[in-house]
């Protein structure tokens, strides 16, 4: 990956695994060799996590969709590309958010989706993380007993319960519960 052409506080390029929010967050963010893309309950813009994987697929990056249900296949895609490239990769963590008219809202999901794959990364020895990612893994492991009950419980959650798909907010919150790692191929999110 070009890193780019001035360094800058916010870029944590000097870290292994990076996180920010958003579609600013990955333009603020270091060039990466994987991009993972974490909307956990999808309740905000359709296009939000679209419009971020077509923009770290545009700089060159392999682009994931992950969180709290694929956190561990998603690591396991991330060092078998690492493997596979024999060196070092360098994996950027985007939590989507909430892209709404007045700015990007923090969403807990996407903290804790992101966490979740943090956490997964280093369980497998990828762990030169940047303090952002730290404290959204520091989140996930402090908070896993309870991500059901957030889940649902947050604002994205309570949105999901008013329309009548309560389902939604529980399904997405099992861990580990699938297997597939979708890639960002041709504009589209596609199982591998």
């Amino acid at each position: 990956m070009p890193s780019p052409a001035a360094s800058s506080p916010f870029d944590q390029s000097r870290y292994q695994v990076r996180l920010d929010w958003g579609h600013a967050g990955l333009g603020c963010l270091a060039a990466a060799d994987v991009v993972v893309v974490v909307d956990v309950l999808r309740t905000g813009s359709p296009d939000a996590a679209g419009d971020v994987a077509a923009a770290a697929a545009a700089s060159g990056s392999l682009v994931l969709r992950g969180g709290l249900r694929n956190a561990s296949a998603v690591a396991d895609a991330v060092l078998a590309e690492q493997q596979r490239r024999a060196a070092r990769t360098s994996i950027a963590v985007i939590a989507v958010g909430d892209p709404g008219g007045a700015g990007l809202r923090f969403a807990v999901e996407d903290l804790l989706g992101a966490g979740a794959v943090v956490d997964a990364l280093s369980l497998r020895g990828i762990d030169h993380t940047a303090p952002e990612a730290a404290a959204a893994c520091e989140s996930f492991r402090g908070l896993r007993g309870a991500v059901r009950h957030l889940l649902t419980a947050s604002g994205s959650g309570q949105e999901l319960v008013a329309a009548d798909r309560r389902d939604e907010a529980l399904a997405a919150a099992e861990l580990d519960a699938d297997t597939s790692v979708p890639v960002f191929r041709d504009g589209v999110f596609a199982e591998a």
